[in-house]
């Protein structure tokens, strides 16, 4: 049987198709990592509003109790949650940036999904296409055993009938 002149092109299409695999794969595990780090962003969000709403009250029971007349221990109360809030506030454009992270890491995994699907539809075509290439050169290889069956036969009855 002669060689597949086209086993080249099958070799890239098996590298290919593994190649976009491993991509996706990559794709999946960085999605993964992203939408971890949002989870952990957003806990962390909820843990300093708790946290921030518990402080204030302290601090504020804290003034109640020392009975710091004036204005003084309440301007640094407002002036200590302000500080509070505005770390959240931070930490809610870190989560809001890290949700863009994973929208970005989503639109990623589709795309690597969408190129391993086209690498493996392109494999199988040419896969499909060396099963053909076989059976018509199986074909071809019969058709010349045939004839040359009948040849031999036709050989053996002019042989006979010559006799």
């Amino acid at each position: 049987m002669p060689p597949y002149r086209l086993q080249t092109l099958i070799e890239m299409r098996e590298r290919a198709k593994e190649e976009a695999e491993q991509a996706f794969s990559a794709a999946v595990k960085a999605l993964a990592k992203e939408k971890e780090e949002l989870q952990r962003l957003e806990e962390e969000l909820v843990t300093r509003k708790a946290m921030r709403k518990q402080k204030v009250q302290e601090y504020l029971q804290q003034v109640m109790a020392k009975g710091v007349t004036g204005i003084g221990g309440f301007n640094q109360m407002n002036r200590y949650e302000e500080r509070l809030k505005d770390e959240e506030a931070q930490l809610a454009l870190e989560v809001e940036r890290q949700k863009d992270a994973v929208i970005t890491a989503e639109k990623l995994v589709e795309q690597k999904r969408r190129e391993m699907a086209e690498a493996a539809k392109e494999l199988k075509a040419i896969e499909k296409h060396k099963e053909n290439w076989k059976k018509q050169l199986k074909e071809e290889r019969d058709k010349k055993e045939e004839m040359n069956q009948e040849e031999i036969g036709n050989t053996l009855f002019m042989m006979r009938q010559r006799k």
